[in-house]
């Protein structure tokens, strides 16, 4: 939230807020390695095969990985640098971002279950699921805040008519805001 930071904070808080998104990568990044790890290291009381068949696991997650996959390299080359770190200089993008107000998170968020389907591990789809679900509410509830501020009324505009990730679903309260 640079916006709403740089209020309290001044221009630093651009500066901050990349270095929270670097820190962000770095837990991710973790997060993705002990759950590959899993495999190898499981804890035996919560080892609960997703599917007999590993390969259903496998199968699945291409399935659902793949277009996932997509949606974050196009959501990646139209919103450029700002999808590493926050630039003030930045406008709204175009692109995949007429379609869907987050694409990022519709193709990123998905990719940690299908991670744990890769690993078929029945604890992990439980747990990646969970955090999936919590993480993306949250996570767009204070963007979207923030994005409001950042650029206004044309922002507020946008998210009348454009949904947060899917078609048909209107991420917003009732009142708009």
């Amino acid at each position: 939230m640079p916006v709403t930071l740089e209020e309290k904070q001044g221009g630093e808080a651009w500066a901050y807020c990349r270095n929270l998104r670097y820190t962000s990568f770095g837990f991710a990044t973790i997060m993705i390695i002990n759950t590959i790890l899993w495999l190898w290291l499981p804890i035996p009381e919560l080892a609960w095969p997703l599917n007999p068949n590993p390969m259903f696991g496998i199968i699945a997650g291409t399935v659902i990985g793949v277009p996932c996959f997509v949606i974050l390299g196009i959501a990646m080359r139209d919103a450029g640098a700002e999808m590493s770190y926050p630039l003030k200089e930045t406008t709204m993008h175009g692109g995949i971002y007429k379609k869907v107000r987050h694409p990022g998170t519709l193709g990123e968020m998905p990719l940690y279950v299908v991670l744990a389907m890769f690993v078929n591990s029945m604890f992990l789809f439980i747990w990646m699921t969970i955090y999936v679900v919590l993480f993306t509410a949250i996570n767009i509830h204070f963007e979207e805040m923030d994005l409001v501020k950042r650029f206004g009324e044309s922002y507020a505009e946008y998210r009348k008519t454009t949904p947060a990730l899917l078609a048909g679903l209107k991420w917003r309260k009732k009142n708009g805001n």
